[in-house]
């Protein structure tokens, strides 16, 4: 079980700096390619984009396989910790110093993660009802993020950051749940059964879908109005169908569920305190080098650049009476 714990804190890691190196390039683009798939043909063509890109489909496949392993109840809290990692890198690439709200933040987050973790390994008086006939339950959550989208849609730009972060992590929640039935059939040696299950296309189109979703969140505002709303709502929906679908066993003792409501607390105050960090507020454009700033330039698209509205020409100016 450690070694999982130790895969799924590198996957946060490598997920948290994916995080800020998409932020850099997608907040370039202009709002004029909000929900729209160009947004992606013109981020694909900035090279940090596509590093932050690769830094997260190895975050995600690590992922992948602790959460077929250590059960979503426990996973997701240790991957919520990608927010840490993304203020790691966004503090040097801002220049902005830590305060001791941040650092008493990442201390909540790490607090409330691993009293989470484990309250999962004692073994006390428990509860399960999940089962798989409940995988409707994923559909409602997917619901809720199309209402959260459609209603970001017609919000200001830091509102609809969070809107739609809040989508992208309930839809990464339920490809979280669908990766780990596709790693549970893998394990028992299913591969025949596995291609012709639904649950591994699943997970890829949640993943996709999620990750656009992703992508317009970061450019619809700055990192600190999106990437928190990410990181809660992803291990909030793959919680629940962890317990709803999967039966990972409830804690019933007064003693236990105190702690578990505790650790989520911590959590989420902690997400909440990190994300207001200086070095997510200020991490646009002006914190690249000249170099990766004229490569995003040429990169963008013409019709995603705001035209620049000109006023009405300037009348000829006449000469005063007394030069005649």
């Amino acid at each position: 079980m450690r070694m999982y714990i130790v895969l799924a804190i590198l996957a946060a890691m490598l997920c948290g700096f994916a995080f800020v190196l998409q932020q850099h390039a997608a907040q370039m683009a202009s709002p004029a390619g909000f929900l729209r798939m160009r947004l992606v043909g013109t981020l694909i063509r900035n090279r940090r984009w596509l590093g932050g890109i690769a830094a997260l489909m190895a975050g995600n496949l690590l992922s992948a396989w602790t959460l077929g392993h250590l059960g979503l109840s426990v996973s997701e809290p240790l991957l919520s910790t990608s927010l840490i990692f993304a203020l790691i890198l966004a503090v040097p690439l801002t220049r902005q110093a830590l305060r001791r709200s941040e650092l008493a933040g990442a201390v909540l987050l790490c607090t409330g993660v691993a009293v989470l973790s484990a309250t999962r390994s004692v073994q006390a008086a428990s509860e399960s009802f999940g089962s798989f006939a409940n995988w409707p339950t994923a559909s409602i959550i997917a619901g809720l993020a199309a209402v959260l989208v459609v209603v970001g849609r017609k919000r200001t730009a830091p509102t609809r950051a969070t809107l739609t972060g809040i989508a992208s992590g309930l839809v990464l929640g339920i490809g979280d749940a669908f990766t780990r039935r596709s790693v549970e059939m893998l394990d028992a040696h299913q591969v025949t059964a596995l291609l012709v299950n639904w649950s591994p296309y699943a997970a890829v189109a949640a993943s996709i879908l999620g990750l656009w979703l992703m992508q317009n969140a970061f450019s619809a505002g700055p990192l600190h109005s999106s990437l928190p709303a990410i990181t809660a709502a992803e291990p909030a929906a793959g919680m629940v169908l962890g317990i709803v679908v999967f039966g990972e066993s409830i804690r019933i003792t007064p003693a236990l569920l105190a702690l578990e409501a505790a650790g989520v607390a911590a959590m989420i105050i902690g997400v909440i305190m990190v994300a207001r960090a200086p070095a997510f507020g200020h991490l646009h454009i002006r914190g690249l080098p000249p170099t990766a700033v004229a490569h995003i330039r040429e990169a963008v698209s013409p019709r995603l650049v705001h035209p620049v509205i000109q006023g009405p020409p300037a009348l000829p100016r006449t000469q005063p009476e007394a030069e005649r």
